[in-house]
């Protein structure tokens, strides 16, 4: 597939290589340069191949540490397989630290398939889609909830459109063992139309799976830690990483996701539940403060949806149409 990007590494070299992809940009500064975006690739005898990306949206920063910190540290001897990893894969929106990219406002999460001369951030996804994902059996996109929101550590996967493929979503779910799993009920397969890395994925039969992990614009140490031990506990799982002894799973709560909380003024968010709280339908979990009106009584904020808070908003400005929180339910 036609594309103007231009990868250091070569995927088919045995061995450890770490680089960057070349991203054509010309602009007053630089008529012939490039925006470089950090590759390592890991090769070593026979397994799959695990493409592993991080910084989707800049400012969601967990995955990018964890996703250096596995391409620092590992060394080719030590895997089986092929292991591709892009810490900070949307360069320019990580290096603002940014949700979109600051070159053209793509938010590449909502771009692919993308276009290989189209934007930037296009240029991005369609190479995810056509370069990468075509040589992948297995993907894993690290989130969080970015500066606007905070998710505990939760997987995000389809239900597998046949029973091989649900076990083996299942496997990397058991794998990552994070606290929580939102299951979708719904899309994925090679007819999926998503725009996002997930969608790529699925287009091209690569098994995948997503997380959220942390927010509010910060890096949480626990769910930092628990990144980096499923990561590998992922590649023990598909034998990649064969001499790495697990530790004993702690277990993930399954959910379906009911929908999301919005805020109908402008104000001060209050919120009354926090993540992992039950909530009633109708029930008020949270408050609009007018600060700017004397005597104006806040308003309320009532839940459609029965369940548990799965995500919360780590603003408190807030204006119509924010989400302010995600209600999820045990998974059926």
């Amino acid at each position: 597939m036609a594309t103007s990007i231009i990868s250091e590494v070569d995927f088919d070299a045995t061995g450890k290589q770490g680089g960057y992809l070349r991203l054509p940009h010309s602009v007053h500064r630089s008529a012939y340069g490039w925006i470089p975006i950090p590759i390592t690739c890991l090769k070593n005898g026979n397994g799959p191949t695990l493409v592993v990306m991080a910084g989707n949206h800049g400012d969601e920063y967990e995955g990018q540490i964890a996703v250096a910190n596995l391409a620092r540290s590992l060394e080719a001897r030590e895997t089986r397989g092929r292991l591709i990893l892009l810490p900070m894969v949307n360069a320019p929106a990580a290096e603002a630290g940014l949700r979109t990219s600051p070159i053209d406002e793509g938010n590449l999460n909502r771009l692919f398939p993308g276009n290989p001369s189209g934007t930037p951030t296009e240029m991005i996804a369609h190479y995810i889609e056509e370069v990468l994902m075509p040589l992948a059996d297995y993907s894993v996109d690290l989130h969080s909830g970015g500066s606007s929101l905070l998710y505990p550590a939760t997987l995000l996967r389809g239900k597998g459109h046949n029973a091989e493929e649900t076990k083996a979503l299942i496997a990397l779910q058991e794998a990552f063992d994070l606290p929580y799993a939102w299951v979708f009920t719904s899309g994925g397969g090679r007819g999926s139309s998503g725009r996002t890395a997930m969608g790529a994925a699925n287009r091209k039969g690569v098994i995948n799976v997503m997380a959220e992990l942390g927010g509010g614009g910060e890096v949480t140490p626990d769910i930092l830690c628990r990144t980096e031990r499923g990561l590998r506990r992922i590649l023990h799982e598909l034998g990649m990483l064969p001499n790495y002894v697990p530790d004993t799973a702690l277990g993930t709560r399954e959910l379906n996701v009911q929908g999301s909380i919005y805020a109908y003024s402008a104000g001060v968010f209050q919120p009354m539940k926090s993540i992992g709280d039950d909530v009633e339908a109708g029930e008020v979990v949270g408050l609009i403060h007018h600060a700017d009106t004397p005597g104006a009584m806040p308003d309320e904020i009532t839940s459609p949806y029965p369940g548990i808070i799965l995500c919360q908003r780590a603003m408190a400005r807030v204006v119509r149409g924010d989400a302010v929180f995600q209600i999820a339910a045990d998974a059926i």
